[in-house]
């Protein structure tokens, strides 16, 4: 009997010790519930803002966002280079920054319903203890053409080792696998409705 209660306690501290160090990313996110997202059939994607030291992070990012858009078969997304032109056409200097009006006149511009601007906060690898792993946050908003204001807006983070891998070696997950792992989550919160 005393030897059961050792291994129920050395149980109980083996699990609370892995609850712990598991760590849930909840994203946090808005979606505007009067809004039917069956109408945007055609988004832009504009570029966007790369708050990091690495100099392609947001395109690449940016990349994984219209690529997975078009794999959710739900949305058609303005080709990036249309988006580049219209933004020079207009004489539109940050787009970190749209009015309204700049937001309409985009839209109107490329013949989409909505824009989606977005900001890479974080890519790379974070270190945690001695171990090193990759490490993404995002900011995703859309937009609306005929009002310019924001339908949807999520901010998510995603990576980083986990319990497994800094206690017993496991296997985390490549930069990319996160990039793609964490635009496909926040795109599944704009659709969920």
């Amino acid at each position: 009997m005393r030897s059961l209660k050792k291994y129920v306690m050395a149980l109980m501290v083996i699990i609370i010790s892995f609850i712990s160090g598991c760590r849930a990313d909840i994203p946090v996110y808005h979606i505007s519930e009067d809004i039917d997202f069956s109408f945007y059939k055609r988004v832009a994607v504009v570029p966007f803002d790369n708050l990091t030291n690495d100099k392609n992070a947001d395109e690449i990012v940016r990349q994984v966002v219209v690529s997975e858009l078009l794999a959710s078969g739900l949305v058609d997304v303005v080709f990036p280079g249309e988006v580049k032109a219209a933004i020079a056409e207009l004489g539109i200097k940050s787009v970190s920054t749209l009015t309204a009006s700049q937001i309409k006149a985009l839209c109107n511009s490329l013949k989409a319903e909505a824009i989606i601007v977005g900001a890479v906060e974080e890519y790379g690898d974070v270190k945690m203890g001695n171990i090193s792993a990759p490490q993404v946050t995002l900011s995703l908003m859309m937009a609306d053409a005929n009002t310019g204001s924001i339908v949807w807006s999520i901010t998510k983070t995603r990576g980083g080792a986990g319990f497994l891998a800094r206690h017993f070696g496991a296997k985390y997950e490549t930069l990319s696998e996160t990039v793609l792992l964490l635009v496909r989550e926040s795109i599944r919160t704009l659709y969920k409705y």
